[in-house]
């Protein structure tokens, strides 16, 4: 989410929409190749990839104070798409382990 948001930031001008759009395909993927043993992580570490990468995409004019108001302001405006990709990480995790609990009651 670093790098999707200095792209985001370089190419097209800290384009919000776009960096939230791009979140949720990063939350699918990361909650379906996460180790079976870590599953319940994917849907912490998602928000925190979030904010981490935001910290790049938001307009932050003004040094360091003026990015870090820019992360504010974008967390707080943006926080559909932090819901909506935490939700998918969510789902995807509960969806992986119900099947891995079904299989392991019938190898047994």
């Amino acid at each position: 989410m670093s790098l999707l948001g200095f792209l985001d930031q370089l190419l097209f001008g800290s384009s919000l929409t776009l960096y939230g759009v791009l979140f949720l395909p990063v939350c699918l993927l990361t909650a379906l190749w996460v180790r079976g043993s870590d599953l319940l992580t994917a849907p912490v570490v998602v928000p925190i990839a979030f904010a981490v990468g935001l910290f790049f995409a938001a307009d932050g004019s003004g040094g360091l104070l003026g990015r870090l108001m820019g992360l504010v302001t974008g967390l707080a405006t943006q926080a559909g798409w932090l819901y909506g990709g935490t939700l998918i990480a969510g789902v995807t995790v509960l969806v992986r382990r119900v099947l891995w609990v079904r299989a392991r009651r019938r190898r047994t």
